[in-house]
C-alpha cells in the first residue's frame, strides 16, 4: 500500500480544526498557529486587545487538544500512534500513553513548528 501520511495528517489536522472551532476562533487559529503570526500582528489584524486574544488562544488550545486526542478512528495525538498505529506492550511504543478514564492536568500543545 502506498500512502501520503504526512499530507493526510496535515489535511486531517486542518479539517478537524475547521470542524471544531467557530469561524472567529478558526481565524485566530489560522493566523497564530498555522501562519505563525505573533500576538501583536494578530491583535491588529483581528481588532482585539491582548487579553482577549490570549483568552481565545487558551480556549482554542484546550478545545483542540482534547478533540485531537479523542477523534476516532485515528486520534491525531500522540503523533506516533497516528503514523504507526498502537504498538505492542514491550515494544518501542510511544513516549507516554494515557490509560482510559485518566485526565491530563495540563493542556496539550499543538504539533506544529513555528517559522524561525
Amino acid at each position: 500500500m502506498f500512502g501520503l501520511k504526512d499530507e493526510e495528517y496535515k489535511a486531517d489536522f486542518c479539517l478537524v480544526s475547521r470542524r471544531v472551532l467557530s469561524p472567529g476562533d478558526h481565524r485566530i487559529f489560522t493566523f497564530h498557529f498555522l501562519l505563525g503570526a505573533d500576538w501583536k500582528l494578530c491583535c491588529r489584524r483581528l481588532g482585539m486587545d491582548r487579553g482577549s486574544f490570549y483568552h481565545a488562544v487558551y480556549r482554542i488550545q484546550e478545545r483542540l487538544g482534547r478533540y485531537y486526542r479523542e477523534v476516532r478512528p485515528y486520534p491525531l495525538f500522540p503523533v506516533d500512534e497516528y503514523f504507526h498505529g498502537a504498538r505492542q506492550p514491550g515494544g518501542n511504543g510511544p513516549l507516554f500513553r494515557l490509560e482510559q478514564g485518566t485526565q491530563l492536568g495540563r493542556r496539550l500543545r499543538f504539533p506544529i513548528k513555528k517559522a524561525a
